[in-house]
């Protein structure tokens, strides 16, 4: 599928998730007002395929809102975004559903996107756009934030010190108008 229009379908079915299922992170007494997540335009130049490198293994406990959650760095990502040499952590999810989970934290953070970050990639919750010419595709586009963003009963780690960014990355979801 070409990348934007899997983006929108992507845009699409989060609202309608966000909107209506029992466990949506929106409030219950919001969800009647709720009319869809706020987005950046798609920028085609957010989406770079990259290479992924073995790392040594160790294990973090990455804050949270609630107390730490237990990751292991495997891989570094690396690559060129906006101009920008960028190096980023993987991790793999100790607990719940296990995965890969690339969080991270731009210059956007606090001003137009979450504060404490948002998330990349999370295979637990199938959000992994897989592979391409032999790296791993990191598309900006679906970046998007934890669910610790509309309530905070969410439980959500926050992006690790190795993973904040100091460029602006204006691709996927933002705080509403």
């Amino acid at each position: 599928m070409e990348p934007e229009k899997g983006w929108r379908h992507w845009r699409d079915t989060r609202d309608r998730m966000f909107g209506e299922h029992p466990q949506s992170p929106i409030p219950l007494d919001k969800r009647s007002n709720f009319s869809g997540l706020s987005f950046f335009d798609y920028d085609p130049s957010a989406r770079v395929t990259v290479k992924v490198s073995s790392a040594s293994e160790e294990h973090f406990d990455v804050g949270s809102q609630d107390g730490a959650h237990g990751f292991t760095r495997f891989a570094t990502a690396e690559f060129i975004l906006f101009d920008k040499q960028i190096s980023l952590e993987v991790y793999w999810l100790d607990g719940y559903a296990g995965g890969l989970f690339l969080p991270f934290r731009d210059a956007t953070a606090g001003a137009v996107t979450y504060g404490a970050g948002r998330y990349l990639l999370d295979t637990a919750k199938g959000a992994d756009l897989g592979d391409e010419d032999e790296g791993l595709v990191l598309d900006f586009n679906f970046a998007y934030h934890p669910s610790c963003a509309y309530d905070p009963k969410w439980a959500c780690p926050l992006a690790p010190p190795a993973n904040r960014i100091s460029i602006p990355i204006e691709a996927g979801e933002r705080l509403g108008d």
